[in-house]
């Protein structure tokens, strides 16, 4: 039995011959083609996504928001109102953007949004009336200075969101800058 001959259009065996092989001269297969094709396609939209829009995360930054959520969480659990941990908490953005949160809400009328001051003291400058240490901002915002018209804000906001309120302020300053105290003249009462 003789097998038939493929018509002219299929199986044609190209010219040449590569280490004694002779290659068939055929069309890629469609699902090869649109595998290939798909690919382009999705290449050139996840170009766009993270390459020209940004807005997607990479790798990296993915680690870096979820590493700032652990020690959020992490610090939030017990919130300790020493030097060490305010300063950790003023480069955690979590902190940062919760601190900034409230001090809009509750602090900007008398030190702006900016922190400049306005009726109560600048909080961006190295000049501190009451230390400029974070425990001693700490301590200014928990308990407050009457004397001062500065109130009590922990019973009100409570620990945590204290803290955050000194990480945003520390969060505008560098840790081991220095630091000014300025101490106001309080007159002697005669006895």
């Amino acid at each position: 039995m003789i097998p038939t001959p493929p018509p002219n259009d299929e199986d044609q065996l190209r010219h040449h011959s590569f280490d004694g092989i002779q290659e068939y001269d055929k069309r890629l297969p469609n699902w090869w083609l649109m595998t290939l094709y798909g690919g382009i396609i999705f290449w050139v939209g996840y170009w766009a996504y993270f390459q020209w829009f940004h807005v997607g995360l990479t790798g990296p930054q993915h680690v870096e928001q979820a590493m700032a959520r652990v020690e959020a969480t992490r610090l939030a659990s017990a919130p300790t109102a020493d030097d060490p941990s305010l300063w950790k908490m003023s480069r955690n953005p979590v902190f940062v953007e919760a601190g900034r949160a409230t001090f809009n809400t509750i602090c900007a009328s008398c030190h702006t949004e900016k922190l400049t001051g306005a009726i109560g003291p600048n909080l961006v400058d190295q000049l501190w009336i009451h230390g400029g240490k974070p425990s001693e901002i700490y301590v200014v915002v928990d308990k407050g200075v009457l004397a001062k018209g500065m109130p009590p804000w922990g019973p009100v906001i409570g620990a945590k969101k204290s803290a955050e309120v000194v990480a945003y302020i520390l969060s505008h300053h560098t840790e081991g800058e220095t630091i000014e105290v300025q101490t106001a003249w309080v007159p002697i009462l005669p006895k």
